[in-house]
């Protein structure tokens, strides 16, 4: 049986850094496009002009290509449905606004923020929950016609129905139940002529022809206000997926920024940017990410393409997930040993010339093979091989003392170690070790205490790639 194109968005607000659940939608949205042969759409969701960061836009944009999640259509690339930026698109949200006032499912509502402010003090007084009391739901077509003609400042809200219930059918939920008199009117257009996120999305779906809305839990709250809207355009409605929300380490809570701090004390992130500077990999942090919602088995190692072909809405599964960092370790590392050595090389590199390092490429071809095994992170490279592009490197004292010893007995190692390497005829594996071993045997020195101090004097650290072959 064929199956329909899927088109999907991912719509992020500039407001802030790229976190790890937007790259999870995006991550599903993009799977879902390209399983079934549809479009992947970037979409900027940019109306709230206080909240908007200089610079978070293209760092969306940068952070979803260095994922690889390449999207088909979006504010830098254009495409048949943009503008992509919301403010750029204002006149379609104030024709919509004007339609749904026109069939009787908006109006205009004159109350001032200091009125709404106070109804909203005298509710809680009374131990009510904050809501729009309907003043301007009452007034007749023709007096809020002229109000607005003598330019009084107004914003549109949608009429929510009050009696009966609203249905909405999430995939991964099933129907969703909500009494029509515990939802509020809220603003679709507010008074400078910008949407809110309850019109502009809905609107920009429709337009688009967005087949699938995969969107953060978070949205449940306004499910039912949002599928009011799209019905009162008569419009179909996508298929919604509300995704799992995210839970700190330890399954207690949402992420805070208290504990975002932390994870950064420890090496770790939910921010994009910072997962790349600190050595994650784009295929680590996707295959991390994609198992935190998805039903399958938890140490599955998969590559985008190998995502692809698995992937299906319906293994996805609500229930909340724990953020752990030391999957994010296991995927980065499993990761990192099955890149050729020629791509981990080149990803090796920047690393390294950021330390200051001159770096030849002939060399980091031989040292990539000696480090791959004990790298989690890309930027461990300067650990385990930074001293292999320093002029020289200067051991500490104490380090140079092997356990066992004193000062005396490993200067005479060294010594020794000197003598034997400086008579060879070159250093390679083969011609060094046996001398070496010899010397091990004879000297009463354990194989620990003589190769410790060699390590140590050649590397300049207690920790290194295997020694003869260094």
């Amino acid at each position: 049986m064929s199956i329909k194109p899927a088109r999907t968005r991912i719509a992020p607000s500039p407001t802030g850094h790229m976190h790890l659940g937007t790259a999870r939608v995006a991550l599903y949205d993009y799977l879902l496009a390209k399983k079934t042969g549809g479009q992947f759409v970037l979409r900027i969701e940019d109306t709230d002009l206080k909240r908007t960061v200089p610079g978070a836009e293209q760092e969306i944009m940068d952070g979803l290509r260095w994922l690889g999640l390449e999207y088909d259509e979006g504010p830098d690339i254009g495409g048949k449905y943009g503008p992509y930026r919301q403010t750029e698109r204002r006149e379609v949200y104030q024709h919509h606004a004007k339609i749904l006032v026109e069939k009787g499912h908006a109006y205009p509502c004159f109350c001032t923020p200091e009125r709404l402010e106070q109804v909203r003090q005298e509710q809680m007084k009374r131990k009510e929950n904050p809501h729009y009391d309907g003043t301007c739901r009452i007034l007749s077509p023709d007096e809020a016609a002229k109000r607005i003609a003598s330019g009084e400042p107004h914003t549109i809200r949608f009429k929510m129905p009050q009696d009966g219930v609203t249905v909405a059918h999430d995939h991964l939920r099933g129907e969703i139940v909500t009494e029509n008199k515990q939802l509020n009117d809220q603003v679709l257009l507010k008074s400078d002529g910008l949407p809110t996120y309850h019109l502009a999305a809905m609107v920009d779906d429709h337009e688009m022809q967005i087949t699938h809305v995969l969107r953060g839990s978070e949205w449940l709250g306004t499910f039912p206000l949002h599928v009011n809207i799209v019905r009162a355009f008569g419009w179909e409605e996508p298929v919604w997926v509300h995704l799992s929300v995210f839970l700190k380490p330890s399954g207690k809570g949402k992420m805070s920024k208290r504990e975002s701090a932390q994870a950064m004390k420890d090496g770790y992130s939910i921010f994009i940017k910072d997962m790349q500077d600190l050595g994650f990999t784009p295929e680590g942090v996707l295959n991390w990410c994609a198992l935190m919602g998805w039903g399958v088995p938890e140490d599955d190692v998969m590559t985008l393409d190998q995502m692809i072909e698995r992937f299906s809405i319906d293994n996805l599964t609500p229930s909340p997930a724990a953020i752990n960092f030391q999957k994010l370790d296991h995927f980065n590392a499993t990761h990192i040993r099955l890149f050729t050595t020629e791509d981990l090389a080149a990803r090796l590199k920047p690393y390294f010339t950021r330390e200051g390092l001159a770096v030849k490429d002939d060399v980091l071809l031989k040292i990539v093979p000696l480090i791959r095994e004990r790298l989690t992170t890309l930027d461990d490279c300067i650990s385990f091989g930074a001293f292999f592009f320093r002029d020289e490197v200067t051991p500490s004292p104490e380090d140079l003392i092997a356990k066992g010893l004193d000062a005396k007995q490993s200067a005479e190692i060294a010594r020794r170690a000197y003598q034997i390497l400086g008579a060879q005829p070159d250093l390679s594996h083969e011609r060094c070790e046996p001398p070496m071993r010899a010397y091990v045997e004879e000297s009463g020195f354990s194989a620990s205490q003589v190769f410790g101090v060699l390590r140590v004097a050649i590397t300049g650290q207690k920790v290194s790639p295997p020694l003869p072959k260094v």
